[in-house]
């Protein structure tokens, strides 16, 4: 059966986001006041041919571990659809 699963990528939250920040700056420079923070990740959907959902989440969670997200800088979370 095929799975889609979304991983979710984002920064720690005890890292700087410079991304994130400039997308602040820009808010302020809009005049749109009452944002309070920014951070920017990724969104990444895979199709997965499994046997169960539990088993895409593995795989997802494998890949995620190995090369989608870097563990120094970003964590990740999994679900299946």
């Amino acid at each position: 059966m095929t799975y889609t699963v979304q991983i979710k990528v984002m920064p720690l939250k005890e890292l700087l986001d410079p991304q994130g920040k400039a997308v602040m700056g820009g808010l302020q420079n809009l005049g749109i006041k009452n944002v309070e923070d920014v951070r920017i990740g990724k969104n990444i959907t895979l199709q997965i041919d499994a046997a169960s959902a539990e088993e895409a989440k593995q795989l997802a969670e494998e890949a995620s571990k190995k090369l989608l997200a870097n563990p120094v800088m970003e964590y990740f979370e999994v679900s299946v659809n």
